[in-house]
């Protein structure tokens, strides 16, 4: 019998964890919030009680957690508990923590898997993500069923931090679809063209994208800009870009500027703002009312 655990039920995290109810033959969380293990526990998950119980009672532990440094302690704890032959983090953590995990692990005798997702609160949801693994080939039949339950894997190599430049280069993509359908957007608006029309009209033709498709008619048209990821998330993930970036020598241009105007949404609307709201930044700049309704 394989014991899996799940470490981080945020917003991501518990619908994948839920997922996972009924495919593994036991299913252990852990969460700093008791409500969320609680809301777990209700449908058929066991309370691990902390991170290094999970690493001493569990074959397989799967992480999502939202910044490296989390990662790494949450990490060290779970390898503390002995047991442990497999960690996964799906985390959008980067290759160099990838590979300062694959070191931590391996020393103990453990294999390490990178593996972000993408597919945002509702991917999680209907275990719909793209999954993209980097991680043993020896060791990929076993981890691949688990994940699967969570979307669509996708095996990258063995080198460590593989997933994570691949999820990387994804977000450098998605944030810029946004960006330049903010802008695109902002120039229908100003023209005096309904934005409605617009999304509907762009989404027939060549100009169709995720943020088309999916972030303004759900977040951005309605005003209510709660997509459900975080600018500051955004912002992290751009700068991990960029770093992996400078250390291979590749310039990003854009990411810089995509560093630049998440900044600025952050400045203008807090730490709590979704990364929509970079279409509000944009929206101002061109004179237009960025609080307007819908």
């Amino acid at each position: 019998m394989t014991t899996v655990g799940f470490l981080g039920l945020g917003r991501m995290g518990a619908p994948m964890a839920a997922n996972l109810l009924g495919h593994v033959d036991r299913l252990l969380v852990h969460d700093i919030s008791p409500d969320a293990v609680a809301a777990l526990v209700a449908k058929g998950a066991e309370a691990a009680g902390s991170a290094a119980a999970l690493g001493a009672q569990c074959d397989i532990v799967l992480m999502s957690l939202p910044t490296p440094p989390i990662v790494r302690a949450a990490a060290a704890e779970i390898l503390s508990g002995g047991h442990l032959r497999i960690l996964c983090d799906l985390s959008t953590s980067g290759p160099k923590l990838a590979q300062e995990l694959h070191d931590m692990a391996s020393a103990q005798g453990v294999a390490s898997f990178d593996a972000p997702v993408s597919g945002g609160i509702r991917g999680a949801e209907l275990g719909t993500l793209a999954i993209m693994c980097g991680g043993p080939e020896v060791l990929w039949g076993e981890i691949e069923p688990i994940v699967q339950r969570l979307g669509k894997p996708f095996y990258m190599g063995e080198t460590p931090g593989a997933g994570q430049v691949t999820k990387l280069a994804n977000n450098l993509l998605s944030l810029a679809a946004i960006a330049t359908t903010a802008e695109a957007m902002t120039l229908g608006i100003k023209a005096g063209l309904d934005p409605a029309r617009m999304i509907e009209v762009l989404n027939a033709g060549t100009g169709a994208n995720s943020a088309t498709r999916d972030k303004w008619p759900r977040s951005v048209l309605p005003r209510t800009f709660d997509f459900g990821f975080s600018a500051q998330l955004s912002l992290k993930d751009t700068r991990l870009a960029l770093d992996e970036a400078a250390a291979m020598g590749v310039p990003l241009p854009t990411g810089e500027r995509l560093a630049a105007l998440l900044d600025r949404t952050l400045a203008t609307y807090g730490d709590d703002a979704d990364f929509t709201a970079m279409a509000k930044v944009v929206e101002g700049d061109a004179g237009l009312d960025p609080e307007r309704a819908a």
